[in-house]
């Protein structure tokens, strides 16, 4: 299922647990039923004009007197570069078509592989023996550098 609306990119916000994005819809648009049978789904949203499209939850539509809100969670793993075009939209009316993912609501909200850890009470990070550390990690990049040939 997909669905296309014009929209006002009203705002994007990030905090250390969440992005979210939201756009206001107005006019006959808002009337689209795809908009809230795609509610608590996951979808693909691509703005008509940049390349990058983002993968995010479709938390919820809320309607007023005025226009209808749409509110995304962006997934964790987007990278800075992918969502860079994206965002320079914000502020703006966007064409914005909503596509619905093939990744379930589960796959979505599984957290990401990390390296473990323990922070100190004087605030230094303690990792698990056998993690590479910074300085390892710049000799090995050193060593396999290629040497400058004039």
């Amino acid at each position: 299922m997909q669905v296309t609306v014009k929209a006002n990119f009203n705002k994007q916000t990030k905090d250390s647990k969440k992005e979210l994005i939201q756009f206001y819809v107005k006019g006959e648009d808002e009337k689209k039923q795809e908009l809230s049978q795609m509610t608590r789904e996951v979808v693909e949203l691509q703005i008509e004009g940049v390349e990058e499209k983002l993968t995010c939850e479709f938390s919820k539509t809320t309607k007023d007197g005025k226009k209808t809100t749409l509110e995304f969670i962006v997934k964790g793993d987007t990278s800075a570069e992918q969502s860079f075009n994206f965002y320079k939209k914000a502020g703006s009316d966007v064409t914005l078509n909503i596509v619905e993912s093939q990744m379930s609501i589960d796959e979505f909200n599984d957290a990401h592989e990390g390296i473990e850890y323990k922070v100190d009470k004087d605030g230094t990070a303690k990792v698990a023996d056998g993690q590479l550390t910074l300085d390892e990690y710049q000799e090995e990049d050193e060593e396999t550098e290629p040497e400058n040939v004039h």
